[in-house]
């Protein structure tokens, strides 16, 4: 049944997409750290790599207390290093472009599936848990194919379908997948969500490589997507050119550099194409929630889906604010809860 979008209108003390998309990311994880304790475990993968994932129970299992531990701490395994989970419902959450656990809407989103008694699940993409990964490969926007991996993994110890977040970056790739899947998801996902997802990666490119943007936000990924290029160019010798990823001052060029050849895209142009998911949203099969801020720095509304190119399972959310995943409301300094429990009361009544 379709569920009325909320209002989340931004606080007059924080105009603009671009104060509503650095604001919450500067000051979120600080104010939320302390709230929240995660275990971690670390999976195998198929090709002889490892992911981590890490967990907040909506309960602390028998012999392990509920610790006040900082959010942003390292997380800790339990003696095995397998997480029991309980008959809760599952949240997972699928990162964006260079998170992680400790990302402020990480840590939110933990919080709000914990008031309502959900268990909540954060598998890293490759190279982003604080460890470098083994394979002569990382992670890209359209990495339906891992997505899928991780998601039939914790299927498989869920009592029933699981609730799914994917955000920025993490919203793309679970997109792709549920349009891959199509009917056969809704074995795996009650239902699903992408917060600010670039459905269309040369759209979101071409504004992270200009002016502010490029100034900013691309020069931030940037200081931490170039060095764990070059470390794992010394981890296998020759996988691409070094000197073009170090001389990358811009997402294009990095990806063009790295992230294609890597994943075997032929480069970036072809890399944004083919890994977008907004061609492919009319082909989802299960209820999924597509929430962007219309005055969001990283995806220009004219390239946010429309409602006759999706298909009947999809819902569009598309505020006027919010910025990239920001949406703070409230009074100075500004709360955080209202996305992650507007997103998941969407996801409980359509589970």
């Amino acid at each position: 049944m379709p569920v009325p979008a909320p209002r989340m209108p931004a606080p007059r003390w924080l105009p603009g997409g671009h104060l509503q998309t650095i604001w919450p990311a500067l000051v979120g994880r600080r104010r939320l750290a302390g709230a929240l304790h995660y275990l971690r475990e670390r999976w195998e993968t198929p090709d002889g790599d490892f992911v981590d994932v890490d967990f907040a129970l909506a309960a602390a299992p028998d012999g392990v207390p509920e610790p006040a531990g900082a959010a942003d701490a390292a997380p800790t395994a339990r003696a095995g290093g397998r997480v029991e989970l309980g008959a809760r419902p599952l949240l997972v959450l699928f990162h964006g472009l260079e998170g992680s656990s400790s990302s402020h809407y990480a840590i939110a989103f933990a919080l709000a599936a914990r008031e309502r008694g959900w268990d909540f699940a954060l598998p890293h993409f490759r190279g982003c848990s604080g460890e470098l990964n083994r394979a002569p490969r990382a992670y890209h926007s359209g990495d339906f194919e891992e997505v899928g991996w991780m998601l039939a993994r914790l299927r498989a110890r869920a009592g029933a379908p699981l609730r799914a977040v994917g955000v920025s970056l993490g919203g793309n790739a679970l997109l792709r997948w549920a349009a891959e899947a199509g009917a056969s998801a809704a074995a795996v996902v009650a239902a699903l969500a992408a917060v600010s997802a670039p459905v269309d990666l040369a759209a979101s490119g071409a504004a992270l490589g200009r002016g502010f943007a490029r100034h900013v936000y691309a020069r931030m990924f940037l200081r931490t997507m170039r060095p764990k290029a070059l470390a794992k160019w010394a981890q296998h010798p020759g996988l691409f050119e070094r000197d073009r990823v170090a001389r990358a001052r811009t997402l294009h060029e990095f990806d063009d550099a790295f992230t294609a050849p890597l994943h075997g895209f032929a480069g970036a142009d072809d890399y944004w194409a083919r890994a977008s998911s907004a061609p492919h949203l009319a082909r989802i099969g299960v209820p999924a929630l597509v929430l962007n801020a219309r005055n969001d720095p990283f995806v220009p509304p004219s390239s946010l889906p429309r409602p006759g190119s999706v298909g009947p399972c999809v819902e569009l959310w598309q505020p006027a604010h919010g910025g990239h995943v920001g949406f703070a409301h409230g009074g100075f300094p500004g709360r955080l809860d209202a996305l992650p429990q507007a997103v998941c009361g969407w996801l409980a009544a359509h589970a």
